[in-house]
């Protein structure tokens, strides 16, 4: 698994700004190989999950090939002013502002529902801690995360305990 995404990521120099290592997945999701391996591990770790949640944007891509493996719906998490109303948001800091992640307040019933958390990259953890705080608010229950890459130096696991947390790939 490691050596499939590893053999696609194309890392950026000096992307978004000098100094920065940008690691792109966009290869490993446009090759077919590596987007079956890489959704496939994901389904095993979500199995016995009823729904998963996708987080905006590539979350959404491996949230529905995830969701299709196992027969369960996929939950879109949007930024902030994408989703018609009514919303449940969680408001969240980042290094150089907040953001907003917003899931349907009406239409989809997340009370109740076990779910999994499915994001590209795990960095500082503040969009998947806001995530599960969002979907617990609503009244599910999170049974854990999956991301492709974790940046193991940005420390964002940590900001993430106790919720377990799956990365196929850390650097």
């Amino acid at each position: 698994m490691a050596d499939v995404i590893a053999s696609l990521l194309r890392e950026v120099p000096d992307f978004p700004e000098p100094g920065i290592q940008f690691k792109d997945l966009t290869p490993v999701l446009a090759d077919a190989h590596g987007l079956a391996v890489v959704s496939a591990a994901i389904a095993e770790v979500a199995r016995g999950a009823d729904l998963v949640a996708g987080v905006d944007a590539r979350g959404f891509l491996l949230g529905g090939a995830v969701a299709t493996m196992l027969g369960v719906g996929v939950l879109a998490v949007r930024k902030g002013g994408k989703l018609p109303p009514p919303v449940l948001s969680e408001t969240y800091s980042l290094e150089y502002g907040t953001a907003t992640l917003e899931v349907p307040a009406e239409g989809v019933e997340l009370a109740g529902r076990s779910i999994v958390v499915i994001d590209d990259v795990l960095a500082t953890g503040g969009t998947l801690a806001a995530t599960n705080q969002l979907l617990t608010a609503a009244g599910a229950t999170v049974t854990g995360a999956v991301v492709m890459l974790e940046l193991g130096a940005l420390g964002g696991r940590a900001a993430l305990a106790p919720l377990e947390v799956t990365s196929l790939y850390t650097v």
